[in-house]
Parts: structure tokens; sequence; C-alpha cells
């Protein structure tokens, strides 16, 4: 089965000469949850910019279902890989909620009742239909990451990532999230240093270090490997034990 993600090779070089991937291979297929896991700088950010060609490789290929992360290509790998930013007040500029969630399928040239149909769908997805004539700025932080999170489902994504969704949420809220993530029918990279949050959501974890893709596997396998999980700076809380977590 072709991946729905397709990295080979991918190295990046910024104009200052630091190397931040070094040959990075990655498959990741429809359906699977994967964290991507690592200590600060190790590349994540990097990677994840060139999924939908943000950022343009020094030399390797990005492909999702097939197609080529590359310019003419962009207008389509942006609408198949959604990215939901930290802040949802990076992505949240219109009136209402609605009006968010609205403004990607609009902009491809939905109209009427199928544009009012994909808005109610994604807003149900994240438990947001009865918020949809709020102001975004009304809503509580959580609220405001789910809204982010439709405004990306309203497009029909093939590749939902995630970065850092559990930041600054109370435990509540990432208790809900959580379970709206669990119930989504779209492949999911989760970039985050929440380890248990990784562990509760995605099977399988890779870990990048210093440019590399340093460890590819089961998260619960991963987890339970103190000297990986040391040399690559990664840290479970006081007495977290990752084979106590129900899958």
């Amino acid at each position: 089965m072709e991946p729905v993600l397709d990295v080979r090779g991918l190295t990046h070089a910024y104009p200052d000469g630091h190397r931040a991937l070094r040959g990075v291979d990655l498959h990741v297929h429809a359906g699977e949850r994967v964290a991507l896991l690592g200590p600060n700088g190790a590349g994540k950010t990097t990677l994840v910019l060139h999924l939908n060609g943000i950022l343009t490789p020094t030399s390797g290929s990005v492909a999702v279902s097939g197609l080529g992360v590359q310019k003419g290509n962009l207008a389509e790998i942006r609408r198949r890989v959604g990215v939901v930013f930290q802040d949802p007040d990076d992505q949240l500029f219109m009136g209402s909620v609605r009006d968010d969630v609205a403004f990607g399928p609009k902009n491809l040239g939905l109209r009427g009742a199928e544009l009012d149909a994909r808005v109610a769908e994604a807003l149900t997805a994240v438990g947001m239909s009865e918020y949809a004539d709020r102001p975004p700025h009304h809503l509580s932080f959580g609220q405001r990451r789910r809204v982010a999170v439709a405004t990306v489902l309203a497009m029909h994504p093939e590749i939902l990532v995630l970065d850092e969704p559990s930041s600054n949420l109370d435990p509540a809220s990432r208790r809900e999230l959580a379970e709206i993530l669990r119930g989504l029918d779209v492949t999911v990279l989760m970039v985050t240093h929440d380890l248990p949050y990784a562990l509760e959501l995605c099977e399988r974890a890779v870990i990048l270090h210093d440019g590399v893709l340093a460890a590819d596997g089961h998260t619960r396998d991963l987890f339970s490997d103190p000297e990986l999980m040391a040399a690559h700076r990664l840290e479970l809380p006081f007495g977290f034990d990752p084979r106590s977590v129900a899958r």
C-alpha cells in the first residue's frame, strides 16, 4: 500500500549553513496516528514545514498520496495536509466561528448548501456546533483550539498535523481534545513534548535527534527503553509507567 506521507532522503540546510535535516526517511500510511518526538532543535518544525511546501528540500523528496510537494502542486498539497498551530489565535481571524471554519472551503470555491454542510460537519466533529455564531475571541483557549482543528477538518485533509495540541490546556480540555482526536477518521502526525499524551493517542512514535530519524516503533516500546529515552533527552513525568496506560 502506498503511504499517504512519503518522505525520502530529506535534507535541509538553512542559509547560515545549519543542517536541520540529514537524510530523513518517514513513511506514514492512511489511518495511522504517529507522534513526532525529539528535543528542542531536533528538526521537528523543519520537517513539518516541508510537508506542505513552506520549506523546500535541499535534497530528497516529500509526497502526499503520490503527489510531490513541489511548486505546481502546492494548492492541492495544502488542502491535503492540514496544520493546526500551537497557538489557535494564529489561525482564527474572522468575526465568527462559522466564518473562520468556512474560510478555507470558500477559497476552494464551495458556496451555498455545500459550504454550510462542510462547516456544520467540521464543527460537529469537534463538538463546537452551538458556538458557530460566537466571536472566536469570546471562547476559552481550549474551545479556540477545537475551532482551529475544525478549520482544518473543513478542508477534508488527508493528514492532520498537530503542533503541541495539549499545550496550555486544563485537564478537562486536554481530555476532551483527546476524545475528539481519537474519533477522527484522518491520518495524524502529532508533534509534542507531552509524552503521556503521545502514548495515549499514538500507537507509533518516531524520534528525531539532530536532524536524523533516530527511532521508529511502537510508542510504548520506545518509552519503556530508558537508555533510548535518555540518549534523546526525552523524559516521562516522575513515576509515570508507560505500561500502565491501557490501549
